[in-house]
């Protein structure tokens, strides 16, 4: 007899053991962060960007591990894949969560910071809309993603 594939529950169950973990450890790493973005005089965003880094970790990891290997298209699948479901999941939950406290929600972006978005929403499409990847396509990303730590310090 086959076997019976997991359940959604089971899943949805997996899923929410993931969110869930993750977020304890970022509330557990969100003082000594903070401590650190003071003691150095950082900008404050700068703490946004270490945490989000520390829940991409397991997927970097393994997407470099891809390119290393000389297999960029799988490298960039599980790139777009972390990304995707970190927007898919993050947004909506917080946009929910708004609604339901009554709170508004502002994603703190002035004009270069929506150029920035914009333009990297843009690139991204070019990546994605075309099929296949390349080394240029990924060197583009990494200068957007310099241009934006350049204008976290700017302040």
């Amino acid at each position: 007899m086959p076997r019976a594939a997991p359940s959604l529950r089971w899943h949805a169950g997996l899923l929410m053991a993931y969110v869930m973990s993750v977020v304890f450890l970022a509330e557990q790493l969100a003082n000594p962060i903070d401590y650190f973005i003071q003691t150095l005089q950082a900008p404050a965003p700068l703490g946004g960007v270490i945490i989000a880094m520390l829940a991409a970790t397991p997927e970097a990891i393994g997407a470099t591990r891809s390119a290393m290997a000389n297999r960029l298209q799988r490298s960039i699948n599980i790139s777009w894949g972390s990304v995707h479901s970190t927007i898919g999941l993050t947004v909506p939950a917080m946009l929910a969560i708004s609604h339901l406290t009554q709170h508004k929600i502002d994603l703190g972006l002035d004009k270069a910071d929506n150029v920035l978005l914009l333009l990297t929403l843009a690139v991204c499409i070019v990546t994605f809309a075309s099929g296949r990847t390349n080394i240029l396509q990924g060197a583009v990303h990494v200068v957007l993603f310099g241009a934006f730590i350049m204008l976290i310090f700017q302040g």
